[in-house]
């Protein structure tokens, strides 16, 4: 048997090639998008993909399961179970088969056994796997459902695709799903769908694997015997989900379009092309890091440096249904472009390297990045209003007083809310999200404005010296 993990780092996601030697046969659990790496790993080991498992209709990422089905003609293994709400549509055309508990699939001499695990989703599945003739399982694919450290978020279904009261009713199925995992034996590996910096949890372990018996002793999780307390513990404190989990929901459901059928964006050279597109409304994402656009950019442009939170602000800031140009380090685009279809953003129809754009046009602007120090005083002196970007949870635990709060996700949509009358200093927990929430507000015309670099943290250092002196 073969089994080879696979991490995206932009979207905390892992998933799993499962081949059989033997008879050569392979199938991916829980596939990314981009299908090439997979195939890649098959070929090198002399397997052929026939087959993708989905543990859940993900609300994450765009998942690859229906493209192995279309270009390999592989079997898509999704689930049958749950509510008539979130049944996959549109696969009567791909070889398929629903899957429920107690099912198996066979990988030549490999079996896999189908576990219902409802509580982040309600047709969620875990995976067992078998290698040979044993009778004992070795591991399980958990998905969404079981983290090293933590479990899955039951509240997506109500906050990022509508489903009025599914939060509460998830939290006390995830804790049934919990008291069914208990029974099984220790020495099971856990092979988790996300890792940390993930939003499918609250504290997800940086860790790629874990095994049963170790989650059942320090993952807070398995320490619950009262289901009230559980639920009260898991849905509390839930960050907002990104806007763009409600898209990923829909797409895998019904279907995301076939990566090789997609155009690729076409290649500009003339500034005046980029200029003109920003007149016309278009979209324009700088991805170059946030030090170097602050010193000269391309006016209406965003800024998102390509890092491992670009997927997850794209999703938040872009807008799905209008055109994208993207701003690139030259030898970035495609690494960029795969970024953001991965999260469904396929409407990228041009691109052109950022460093060029910004020497040859006539539309540069900057904006400044002060310190703590220099924002106290504007503070204190009423010189400046204050914009903090952070958490509903970071600006509840803790905040500048008098600051006006929106979170940068949300920032977008509600500039009629920038306050204004004064110079605006940005701030959130260290200086890098605050920098995306002004490049944002420049794009909107504001442009007195300046951000905190070092944020909140290094923001409460410098009062309390101030206060000690």
């Amino acid at each position: 048997m073969l089994l080879k993990h696979f991490y995206d780092n932009y979207l905390a996601q892992a998933s799993y090639l499962v081949g059989c030697q033997a008879t050569g046969e392979a199938v991916v659990v829980d596939p990314a998008r981009e299908i090439e790496p997979y195939i890649e790993a098959a070929n090198q080991n002399g397997l052929r993909i026939t087959g993708a498992l989905e543990t859940h209709i993900h609300a994450d990422f765009v998942s690859g399961g229906r493209e192995m089905a279309e270009r390999l003609g592989a079997t898509l293994y999704v689930s049958d179970e749950g509510d008539s709400d979130w049944k996959y549509e549109n696969i009567d055309h791909l070889p398929h088969q629903l899957l429920k508990d107690g099912d198996e699939v066979k990988v030549g001499n490999v079996k896999i056994g189908v576990i219902h695990t409802p509580g982040h989703t309600p047709e969620s599945l875990s995976f067992t796997l078998k290698d040979g003739g044993t009778d004992n399982a070795m591991g399980v694919f958990t998905g969404d459902f079981l983290f090293v450290g933590d479990v899955g978020r039951p509240d997506l279904l109500e906050k990022a695709a509508g489903a009025e009261g599914t939060a509460e009713k998830g939290g006390y199925q995830m804790f049934e799903s919990l008291q069914k995992f208990s029974e099984l034996p220790d020495f099971l590996q856990i092979w988790p769908g996300h890792g940390a910096g993930s939003a499918c949890g609250k504290s997800l372990g940086s860790v790629p694997q874990s095994t049963l018996g170790y989650e059942k002793q320090e993952n807070w999780v398995f320490q619950h015997d009262n289901a009230e307390e559980f639920v009260k513990e898991l849905t509390d404190g839930q960050p907002a989900p990104p806007v763009y989990f409600a898209e990923m929901k829909k797409v895998n459901k019904v279907g995301p379009g076939i990566v090789r059928e997609l155009n690729d964006p076409k290649r500009i050279d003339n500034p005046k092309e980029l200029e003109e597109a920003l007149d016309k409304g278009v979209q324009v994402l700088d991805t170059r890091d946030s030090a170097r656009f602050a010193k000269s950019h391309v006016k209406g442009t965003y800024n998102i440096p390509f890092n491992k939170s670009f997927a997850n602000w794209a999703g938040w800031i872009v807008d799905y249904d209008r055109d994208l140009y993207i701003l690139t380090e030259d030898t970035e685009h495609q690494q960029v472009l795969a970024a953001l279809r991965s999260i469904g953003i396929d409407k990228v129809t041009h691109y052109m390297e950022a460093s060029q754009a910004v020497t040859m046009s006539s539309r540069t602007e900057h904006y400044h990045n002060y310190t703590p120090e220099d924002s106290v005083t504007m503070i204190e002196k009423g010189e400046a209003k204050v914009l903090d970007v952070r958490s509903e949870e970071e600006y509840e635990e803790a905040h500048i007083e008098g600051a006006a709060h929106i979170y940068l996700g949300e920032l977008p949509n509600r500039i009629e809310e920038v306050p204004g009358g004064r110079p605006l200093i940005v701030q959130c927990g260290s200086g890098a999200r605050s920098a995306i929430a002004t490049s944002i507000l420049q794009a909107h015309g504001i442009t007195d404005v300046r951000n905190m670099d070092g944020g909140f943290s290094q923001w409460k250092n410098q009062v309390n010296k101030l206060i000690e002196a």
